[in-house]
């Protein structure tokens, strides 16, 4: 997660230095929270939650637990994993819902800080679990606040009541009520207000979004704040809990890259829970936030739960079992790697996909690098061959070639090593799928992958471990032959039976000599 990136490579830098350590001393402990203390506050974190923060861990890492534990370094990165996640919230929390519908969901925060997006992205997830939202503009002031409310509920596929054309016509108080009573109507399940915003906290902005509170008396009040404002997250935090106060917090902007710890001081600061946690500009990039998967990210040990979950979305299990059959019986073409394309492509950008991998802030570079495109230009290869080359890659001859280069907009060796890539990953794909060792080019087998019992090449040298090691290729062979005709004939792989191997003439010694320098 970009926002939290210094933060998280600064408490791993941290870690790293306690791993030499068979036991800690009190000075290894308070060196280590003193570094945790610089790292916090330079990624924005309040100073009441990192004097907190640091004394809850200090009085941890020195006591019993620490002490008595195997490996204290890891015990150390579990304590600050645990205190992490109680100053984000401790547990989840989900959105509650009215028990007669509709269920009214008011927004409110500073102008910038994401509400009209979050409210589509939060229209877009209700739609899919089900439920039926309207979006009621609210927001009068903001020049064209209306319009944009009207074209994010398009893009949702969410229905929008907006009978004021904004920019400061209109009285939104009326319209959050006439909303309300329009959603019941129409049987709208839940409602999403879109109130106004404010470059900064003053008395009109409370005033009416604590007007609008009391005329519609909203089952929750989401505060959505912009995670790179810095310190001053807290003190608008603040101002909103105490001029209209909500109950719960939206962060939004998450993939920016500021330090952002700021926004790790909100739920601590006004104890209410943060309920999503905004990633993307897409509408799909919105997430339930989870405190201990968050601090898992923070301290690069991954989020593997959010990403299953992601890949269960995107992914038909039908499908799934019809490719594992496919790779089994070695049917795996271009198109169904296109169709696996597609899939991957719905789960959102793979460098966030493969930032929730643990360990992957050690690789922060090569995700720089990793270039989204690169799916695309895939893509269009493949759409530019016919349903026959898709089928049977080996038909493609250079002519061939050619024809797709031009049509993708691609050279013939993107062409090429496309196909080459693919061929290997179907090798490799359709070992694992019967059970074998896949071999990685470069790397060699994988080991501990093979099927039960296969023999690995370890325990296929071990078999001739009974053969000559002398350094002089002559003697060595020589003395292997002597082994050879010593031993008992087995019989040839055809059932006949194996006769015993003859010994090297001179003239083949003499050769032997030759082929490695020997006089």
């Amino acid at each position: 997660m970009a926002t939290f990136g210094t933060l998280s490579d600064r408490l791993t830098e941290t870690f790293r230095n306690l791993r030499t350590k068979g036991k800690l001393t009190a000075a290894d402990v308070d060196g280590t929270v003193r570094e945790i203390r610089r790292a916090l506050l330079d990624a924005d974190v309040a100073l009441v939650v990192v004097k907190e923060f640091t004394a809850k861990v200090r009085e941890r890492a020195l006591g019993d637990e620490v002490n008595k534990a195997l490996n204290p370094a890891q015990q150390v990165v579990q304590i600050v994993n645990e205190e992490l996640v109680q100053i984000l919230g401790g547990e989840q929390r989900r959105l509650q819902f009215a028990k007669t519908a509709p269920t009214v969901i008011m927004l409110a925060g500073l102008q910038g800080s994401g509400k009209t997006t979050f409210a589509g992205k939060l229209a877009k997830q209700l739609e899919g679990e089900g439920h039926t939202p309207l979006l009621v503009a609210a927001d009068l002031q903001r020049p064209n606040a209306v319009n944009q409310l009207q074209v994010v509920a398009e893009q949702a596929g969410a229905s929008v009541y907006a009978p004021e054309p904004g920019n400061g016509v209109g009285d939104p108080v009326k319209v959050s009520r006439d909303g309300v009573e329009y959603a019941r109507r129409q049987q709208h399940d839940v409602v999403i207000i879109d109130t106004a915003g404010r470059l900064g906290v003053d008395a009109e902005l409370m005033k009416q979004a604590a007007d609008i509170r009391k005329a519609v008396n909203p089952d929750e009040v989401l505060f959505v704040i912009d995670a790179m404002i810095g310190q001053d997250a807290v003190n608008t935090a603040r101002a909103f809990q105490e001029g209209v106060d909500f109950t719960g917090v939206v962060l939004s902007k998450l993939d920016g890259d500021a330090r952002g710890g700021a926004a790790l001081s909100v739920a601590s600061v006004t104890g209410r829970p943060i309920i999503f946690a905004s990633t993307g500009e897409r509408l799909e990039d919105l997430e339930p936030f989870h405190p201990d998967r968050m601090a898992s990210r923070i301290l690069d040990l991954g989020d593997i739960l959010t990403l299953i979950e992601q890949a269960q979305q995107a992914f038909d299990e039908e499908e799934a079992m019809k490719m594992a059959e496919k790779l089994a019986t070695e049917a795996f073409t271009l198109e169904d790697f296109l169709d696996q394309l597609q899939q991957m492509k719905k789960m959102g950008s793979m460098k966030k996909m493969l930032g929730m991998l643990p360990g992957m802030g050690q690789m922060k570079q090569q995700l720089d690098d990793f270039d989204e495109r690169e799916i695309d230009r895939t893509e269009a290869i493949i759409r530019s061959m016919t349903p026959g080359e898709r089928r049977n890659p080996k038909v493609l001859n250079g002519s061939r070639r050619l024809r797709i280069a031009r049509g993708s907009g691609m050279t013939v060796t993107d062409v090429n090593q496309l196909v080459q890539r693919f061929e290997q990953a179907a090798k490799m794909m359709k070992t694992v799928a019967r059970g074998g060792t896949p071999n990685i080019p470069g790397m060699g087998p994988v080991p501990g992958m093979g099927r039960p019992g296969a023999s690995s090449k370890r325990g296929k040298k071990g078999k001739s471990s009974g053969g000559s090691r002398s350094g002089n290729p002559a003697k060595r062979a020589a003395e292997n032959a002597g082994i050879a005709s010593s031993a008992t004939p087995t019989g040839s792989g055809f059932g006949l039976g194996g006769g015993a191997a003859q010994a090297p003439s001179e003239a083949e010694l003499a050769e032997i000599q030759k082929l490695f320098g020997k006089s």
